[in-house]
């Protein structure tokens, strides 16, 4: 029987990459499903994936994460697809351009926090959230709250008793336990939105083991390393071409002193990769597993335990049933009003 394959943000980079290298493994053994926002840059992402493996069955779902009516919509459609899902790869995410503090850049490059600093952007970078149609903060939305609405919504194709499912996170190395309040999980009040909606989704991923782990499922998390992707360019949206050019030797000599630099998306997918492979209920649901790249080229993938805490995730869970419950009760008033405006 195919394994089902779900892989949100899956038509660049990172979720790309996992595409390409799951079909490169059993193309014929999987239904891959491509969840988008962008329809136009999904068809083209398939495309580029059947021109590779022509026999791979590959479809395209659209979903918006930062959108609440989105996600329900492409929940009942998966519903009506599929019986179950093996996997589902909770990958979309966005990073809002940042404030680039261009004097601590430059004092970076010369310092020992040079590696820190690429790695994480710690230091050099602050950001300004946007607020979605939902009222919700965007990057929470889109990183955080749409997949945690997504997995509720797909508990029937997702929990079964006599088989397995896997749900694994793209996290980061930004995901400080700094940058997360309980009492603001949207972070309305902080400049660092990315940073704790990733540390939001490794408290979540524990909080949603304790939960469904006698289901059948589990939950993993994983962080790319340090890899070029639009939303890494995005960190520095003025730099022109030439300059990122530049850049690439320092990165390439860098990551003959470090494991963390990637660089390309498909060695950012390795552990996503790794994890296809291995049982779920054999993982840590304490560790963060690390793609990693040696000097030569060599990926790899490596465990690492995360700053987080049983008691932390759970009310977080908690938090996350209540604001739930309030963004489906504000759904059905505004389709109330839909049908019987006033």
């Amino acid at each position: 029987m195919k394994k089902v394959v779900l892989v949100t943000g899956a038509n660049s980079g990172i979720g790309l990459a996992l595409c390409e290298r799951l079909l490169s493994q059993d193309s014929e053994g999987l239904q891959l499903c491509l969840a988008c926002r962008n329809m136009q840059r999904a068809q083209a992402a398939r495309s580029a994936l059947l021109a590779s493996h022509p026999a791979a069955h590959v479809h395209l779902l659209q979903l918006d994460t930062s959108s609440v009516s989105s996600v329900i919509i492409a929940a009942q459609e998966i519903k009506l697809r599929y019986d179950k899902l093996d996997y589902l790869y909770l990958n979309a995410g966005i990073m809002p351009n940042p404030q680039f503090d261009v004097k601590a850049f430059f004092r970076g490059l010369v310092s020992s926090k040079i590696i820190t600093m690429f790695a994480t952007g710690e230091g050099i970078l602050t950001q300004k959230d946007g607020v979605t149609p939902d009222g919700l903060q965007d990057v929470f939305a889109t990183n955080v709250f749409g997949h945690f609405l997504l997995i509720r919504e797909l508990e029937p194709v997702l929990c079964h008793a006599d088989r397995t499912s896997q749900l694994v996170w793209t996290s980061s190395s930004n995901a400080h336990r700094s940058a997360f309040n309980l009492e603001d999980i949207q972070h309305q009040r902080g400049n660092q939105p990315y940073s704790s909606s990733k540390y939001a989704s490794d408290l979540l991923s524990l909080a949603l083991n304790t939960q469904y782990n006698k289901q059948g499922l589990y939950s993993s998390v994983i962080c790319p390393g340090f890899v070029m992707t639009n939303l890494t360019y995005g960190i520095l949206p003025a730099f022109p071409a030439f300059l990122w050019t530049l850049l690439m030797p320092i990165f390439w000599l860098i990551r003959m002193f470090t494991n963390t630099f990637t660089l390309t998306p498909s060695n950012g997918a390795e552990a996503l990769v790794w994890l296809f492979g291995q049982k779920p209920e054999s993982l840590d649901p304490f560790a963060k597993y690390h793609s990693l790249t040696s000097g030569l080229g060599n990926n790899y993938a490596q465990p690492r335990k995360m700053d987080i805490d049983l008691k932390t995730s759970d009310l977080l869970f908690e938090k996350l049933l209540q604001l739930e419950s309030e963004m489906r009760s504000q759904l059905k008033e505004k389709q109330k009003e839909v049908h019987h405006p006033i």
